[in-house]
């Protein structure tokens, strides 16, 4: 029996269409007209025998077979580009100056910085782990050319939203912690200025709940000891943190109910290169494989 192919163009309007939101917007970047997206799509449930879509609402959601598809056409697709710039773009020189949040220095850069010199050898990578603040201040000087941050309202730069980030009340995950004992709630916090620190402390003054600061850290290493030590609660997001803490209900332990925050993706204007356009590429892979898909935007539109 000849073996099917999954043609790569209707996976990448696939996969693009997921993650811009709209297949129509998918069709302007690809340079393609809806209908011919559209003929794609159809092509690709042919190949794969099954079901990718169903319509929900006024958009199409995933079906349980859409959902593994896109995955591997994730994959497929980052492998066929990193083949391309391997062999296209191995005699590329210069250099990239890329910041990311503590939260992701562990959790994504090794894969991507790995990806990324795979198929670029010559280009030279210049990395910074900061807090937001700094991260922001360094693009808005043009001494990074791309910031992965929290979203803070600045606009020092283009800016890209990547996904909606729950944020959280973390503990010891040895501690039985309760607030029931009648004092201040000890917080284990970052220096100011920190965003998330910020929002802890309004969430907790707009609940009438009585805080102090037990613990102040320059890094988020410190911050985890901290709490892992059962100094103070903190309020992060779920992503990177360590073993030694766990996340509380908020309505189970009295605490406020906390917002999302977004991640964002900071882009110095003028700095665009086949170089840089790919490590972009190979990063927003890497956080669509790692962070949940219900943190991502609503479902595609036609």
């Amino acid at each position: 029996m000849r073996p099917t192919n999954l043609d790569l163009d209707a996976l990448r309007s696939f996969a693009v269409g997921l993650e811009t939101g709209s297949f129509a917007r998918a069709a302007e970047r690809l340079g393609r007209s809806t209908s011919a997206v559209s003929a794609q799509l159809k092509k690709l449930e042919e190949q794969a025998g099954v079901t990718l879509l169903r319509k929900s609402g006024r958009g199409l959601r995933l079906t349980d077979a859409g959902e593994t598809l896109l995955s591997y056409a994730q994959r497929l697709l980052d492998l066929n580009d990193e083949a391309l710039g391997a062999v296209g773009g191995a005699n590329l020189e210069g250099w990239i100056r890329l910041g990311l949040q503590e939260d992701f220095g562990e959790t994504i850069l090794p894969g991507v910085l790995g990806q990324f010199v795979r198929a670029h050898p010559k280009v030279r990578i210049e990395g910074r782990i900061a807090r937001n603040g700094e991260l922001v201040d360094k693009i808005a000087s043009r001494q990074l050319d791309i910031a992965l941050a929290w979203d803070g309202g600045e606009r020092p730069a283009r800016v890209e939203r990547i996904a909606s980030v729950p944020l959280c009340w973390l503990a010891a995950a040895t501690d039985s912690w309760r607030n029931d004992r009648g004092e201040p709630l000890p917080l284990a916090l970052l220096e100011t200025p920190c965003l998330l620190r910020d929002i802890a402390c309004e969430q907790l003054d707009r609940q009438g709940t009585a805080w102090r600061v037990a613990f102040v850290s320059p890094s988020l290493a410190g911050l985890w000891a901290a709490t892992a030590a059962g100094l103070g609660l903190a309020l992060r997001t779920p992503i990177g943190h360590p073993k030694s803490v766990r996340m509380l209900d908020p309505a189970e332990y009295g605490l406020p109910t906390l917002p999302s925050i977004d991640l964002v993706l900071h882009r110095v204007d003028g700095v665009s290169n086949v170089a840089t356009d790919h490590l972009v590429g190979i990063l927003k892979q890497a956080l669509r494989q790692a962070l949940p898909g219900d943190w991502y935007a609503t479902p595609p539109q036609h």
